[in-house]
């Protein structure tokens, strides 16, 4: 018996060490499975630490789940901060504990190039953010200097962001508008104000070519031709401007060619039915679009046309007559491939 107490006196200490020990390395060294890190987690304000586990069970993140559970628990993580985080190969349970009890998350990079509305942006953005589109057009509808009312459209720069997923919709507006405030520097007021436009009416007009064309060697030629009709005081017959006017009143329109009746159509953004700019952009205008006006090529064409012989390219001419040629050739190219419409 005395034999068998001594056993038992060495045997039970030697398991409590072993269990302490296997249950340290559990949950203070390394615990992440290599094979899938860095792994991204985005953890929203429905998300309980529950869910949490079961998620990175699911996933293979941890080598060693067991614990997990009972040292969030004991820490007090019962609802883990929300925000988007990056588990990293050398973490341990503790460390992922910790890290989502303080809310140490990892910045994401949202992006977009344009968009043909607020609405839109709000869209485009919310499907990269933990912020609803709903939201995020409130924001965007706040006034921002300079660009008051129809002119919002151009208070926020396409390009790419890093921010908190998390963040609010009032700081990713907030966060945008500074961009652009950034972009109008004095240098670049100047230049506006050398064409005798303000950033708002520059953003317009890029708006126009960027509709107009996509190349980026033909959009600086577009917008010197624009600058010189304003400058003459003659109206800028811009096609895009009449095909935002028709989906203005019929949204859902596809217009593919502008016909003779569109242009009498009585709507502001018609600039073959009202002299000068439109009340506001288009669309949210891109950067590169912005420069091409801004420092357009010099030139002084009146008149184009889109080119048959090159798709995505205009013709350009300095008199009616000379662009009546261009027009019927442009005009037999559509009839020939049936798009009357």
């Amino acid at each position: 018996m005395r034999k068998f107490i001594i056993i038992v006196g060495v045997v039970l200490p030697a398991s409590l060490i072993f269990l302490v020990f296997t249950g340290y390395n559990m949950l203070f060294e390394a615990n992440v499975n290599e094979q899938v890190a860095p792994y991204t987690l985005y953890v929203d304000e429905k998300m309980t630490i529950e869910d949490l586990y079961a998620l990175l069970v699911e996933d293979d993140v941890l080598l060693a789940p067991e614990g997990f559970l009972l040292l969030a628990n004991k820490k007090g993580l019962t609802a883990p901060k929300t925000g988007h985080y990056v588990l990293t190969a050398s973490q341990s349970s503790n460390s992922i504990v910790n890290t989502l009890l303080a809310g140490f998350q990892e910045p994401v990079r949202i992006q977009f190039n344009s968009a043909e509305n607020l609405e839109d942006l709000a869209g485009q953005l919310a499907s990269q953010l933990m912020t609803d589109s709903i939201s995020l057009l409130e924001a965007f509808n706040e006034t921002r200097v300079g660009w008051e009312d129809a002119s919002a459209l151009g208070a926020y720069l396409p390009d790419t962001y890093e921010v908190y997923w998390n963040a609010s919709a009032a700081a990713i507006a907030e966060k945008l508008n500074q961009n652009t405030v950034r972009f109008w520097s004095k240098d670049r007021i100047a230049q506006a104000a050398a064409l005798g436009l303000t950033p708002a009416e520059v953003s317009t007009l890029a708006s126009i070519v960027m509709k107009e064309s996509s190349k980026a060697d033909d959009r600086s030629l577009v917008a010197r031709l624009y600058l010189n009709r304003l400058e003459k005081g003659i109206k800028l017959q811009a096609d895009p401007t009449v095909i935002h006017a028709i989906k203005r009143a019929n949204p859902g329109a596809i217009v593919r060619r502008v016909l003779k009746k569109d242009l009498d159509m009585e709507d502001p953004y018609n600039t073959y039915y009202v002299k000068g700019l439109p009340p506001g952009p288009l669309c949210v205008p891109e950067k590169a679009a912005l420069l091409a006006v801004l420092n357009a090529s010099e030139h002084e064409y009146i008149f184009m046309c889109a080119n048959p012989d090159q798709p995505g390219y205009h013709v350009f001419a300095k008199n009616y007559a000379a662009h009546l040629v261009n027009q019927r050739k442009w005009t037999r190219y559509l009839n020939e491939r049936k798009i009357y419409r």
